[in-house]
């Protein structure tokens, strides 16, 4: 019998799990790498992009011949391009200059448009992606993703990674650790996971100068601070994001986050990008807590090539004052 698949919407999720070797995370737990970067367009992001709009076209909010709309650092733009072209929409995304060109090129090469937008503005500026994405939606008619405020985000994730991951793991998972850029992805799987078993610990992940941390300690919000490492983070409050299924979120230096990258890529020939290399960094920060019959879950959000002009370019790195181990050179290999 012939084995194929009638759509390429049909292999996003049921995503492997990966273990990561206890010479490499220097814990006895079991650390085990949830790849979304198997799903077609190659993140995380996939599973949210047709979650949504499966949902919104049974709603009767998109149909033929709509534009679908959002404001993205690239995966979702990346995913909801790729949704879109499958389903016959044409797709617009705003995007700020921070993010790299790996990602507009693809997010283009599903025929959809790309907006570049000024990433040093605050969130409430109109030249900012968010609003830009907001204001075009109303005055053309499209239909706004929206996936920072979109209940439909977490949805996604309660409906098919958490049970995924639950599955996979045959309910041992201890420890979840996940990066939290819109909220989407560890609301809805750190949900499913606490309602099957409540003592799972949920951390996530965000670079330093971000809100998330603020907002889930109910202190006082401070403007947001730049930072490098690309997808997640926040400069203000977003409705995907429900504290009360998180018990911690830790902060990350860029330089840290973008070391556990290449270490990643190198010793164990994981591809993967700046905000895995958070994660990972997170879970080393708790590596000597984690027992023997732990069982921690952690996200690889995307790959490596997504980001060859950045993290793994050492002339960026060295333009951006982050330290890169020099290979050798020529000279003194033949030496």
């Amino acid at each position: 019998m012939i084995e194929y698949s009638e759509s390429i919407l049909d292999l996003i999720g049921n995503t492997p799990l990966v273990r990561i070797p206890s010479g490499v995370t220097g814990c006895r737990a079991t650390v085990l790498a949830k790849l979304e970067t198997a799903n077609p367009a190659g993140s995380v992001k996939d599973r949210m992009a047709k979650y949504v709009i499966n949902a919104e076209e049974r709603r009767g909010n998109i149909k033929r011949g709509d534009t679908i709309i959002d404001a993205t650092s690239g995966n979702t733009g990346v995913a909801a391009a790729m949704v879109a072209a499958a389903k016959g929409y044409k797709a617009i995304f705003t995007v700020p200059t921070s993010t790299s060109d790996e990602k507009i090129n693809l997010i283009k090469s599903f025929g959809a448009k790309v907006i570049i937008t000024p990433c040093e503005v605050a969130s409430d500026d109109p030249r900012c992606h968010y609003a830009i994405a907001q204001r075009l939606a109303k005055e053309h008619g499209y239909y706004w993703l929206n996936q920072f405020d979109n209940q439909l985000n977490p949805e996604a994730h309660y409906s098919s990674t958490g049970p995924e991951i639950w599955r996979q793991t045959a309910g041992r998972v201890t420890h979840l650790f996940a990066g939290v850029g819109t909220g989407g992805t560890i609301s809805g799987t750190g949900r499913f996971l606490k309602e099957q078993n409540p003592a799972i610990k949920v951390y996530g992940v965000e670079p330093h100068g971000s809100m998330f941390k603020n907002i889930h300690e109910n202190r006082p919000l401070q403007a947001a601070l730049a930072h490098k490492v690309e997808g997640i983070g926040t400069d203000r409050p977003v409705a995907a994001f429900h504290s009360k299924w998180i018990d911690q979120i830790i902060q990350i230096d860029d330089a840290v986050a973008f070391q556990a990258t290449r270490l990643l890529s190198r010793a164990l020939g994981l591809s993967v990008g700046g905000s895995t290399g958070a994660i990972y960094a997170a879970i080393n920060q708790f590596s000597a807590t984690l027992d023997k019959d732990d069982v921690v879950v952690f996200f690889v959000c995307d790959g490596g090539i997504r980001y060859m002009t950045k993290v793994f370019s050492d002339e960026w790195m060295k333009q951006n004052n982050f330290e890169v181990n020099e290979e050798p050179s020529l000279n003194a290999i033949l030496e």
